[in-house]
């Protein structure tokens, strides 16, 4: 698939700000009001700051963003849809959580359900995220067991080495969050090892004679175009072997070093400023991998023999 960098964008930043503003939810359910008002109001301006670009730039993939609304009266059966309903309907618990949090409206006995709530919402919504891909049958690599867990744990893994650089920031460093945000990072690692060593391991199912129903001995005799076209651009896209495993490497790179910098912290906190960006940058990198990797089972119908 072609890894369009609106979508990646989209996943990276959201799955970001909303593990980042689960675990304020929980902060807030476990501790009662923030510590400070500059930390709290920094910590959510920027949970919510990529939550709100994630989703902005999510409609830039569409040919029609003016029409972006109509997607919302799907969620019957559409993921995608459920996924733009959950992310709107987690604003309200959050704003709520965030006035009552910081203290702007005084109501300290709404704070922990609130909290819960924000945090639920956020789990909620980066599952929806996760299920578009994985929901989809035409994309082997995408309907695996591990992509919704893999999506959760970056979420989680990415929003705790955030706020373990803003806790730092503001003089409210713990040692706690390193080791939630460290045993997450581990859970992840795991999970994409298992994921990448199932989708190249898995048997390619997907064939001509499968698609046709005509059996064994089915071949193409001519492509469908003479020249490119829309289906090609996006669905045709492949990144060489080579290349991903490099690049595979390279993410597990960045996660190691996201893990071995909060390891550090609990000698110097500052240096989980280096943690925050390698793992952001491994988010990337990998959701690009995510994208550019799988293979669509249309494929098939431009001369690949196998999906």
């Amino acid at each position: 698939m072609h890894p369009a960098y609106s979508v990646i964008l989209f996943t990276t930043a959201s799955g970001a700000g909303y593990g980042l503003l689960a675990l304020l939810g929980l902060v807030g359910f476990n501790h009662g009001p923030a510590s400070s008002l500059i930390f709290g109001l920094t910590a959510m301006v920027i949970a919510l700051g990529l939550i709100t670009i994630g989703l902005l730039s999510s409609t830039f993939h569409l040919g029609h963003p003016e029409r972006a609304w109509r997607a919302f009266s799907q969620w019957r059966s559409s993921w995608l849809s459920r996924e733009g309903v959950a992310a709107v309907l987690t604003y309200l618990p959050a704003l709520l959580f965030a006035a009552t949090w910081l203290n702007i409206i005084h109501a300290p006995g709404w704070i922990g359900p609130l909290g819960l709530i924000t945090a639920a919402m956020c789990a909620v919504t980066v599952f929806c995220t996760a299920k578009i891909y994985s929901a989809l049958k035409t994309i082997r690599a995408w309907n695996h067991p591990l992509t919704v867990p893999v999506y959760l744990a970056f979420a989680l893994a990415s929003g705790g080495t955030l706020l373990t650089a803003i806790a730092t920031i503001f003089d409210r460093f713990q040692i706690f969050q390193v080791i939630l945000t460290g045993a997450a990072l581990l859970v992840l690692i795991a999970l994409k090892f298992f994921y990448w060593r199932g989708i190249d391991s898995a048997e390619r199912t997907h064939t001509m004679a499968a698609a046709t129903g005509l059996g064994a001995g089915v071949r193409q005799w001519e492509v469908p175009h003479t020249s490119e076209n829309y289906i090609m651009k996006e669905m045709g896209f492949a990144v060489a072997r080579k290349h991903a495993v490099k690049l595979r490497g390279t993410v597990f790179l960045f996660l190691f070093i996201t893990l071995l910098a909060l390891a550090v912290c609990l000698i110097s906190p500052w240096l989980s400023l280096l943690a925050a960006p390698a793992i952001l940058f491994a988010a990337v990198l990998e959701r690009w991998l995510f994208f550019a990797e799988a293979q669509h089972v249309v494929s098939l119908y431009y001369g690949t023999e196998k999906a």
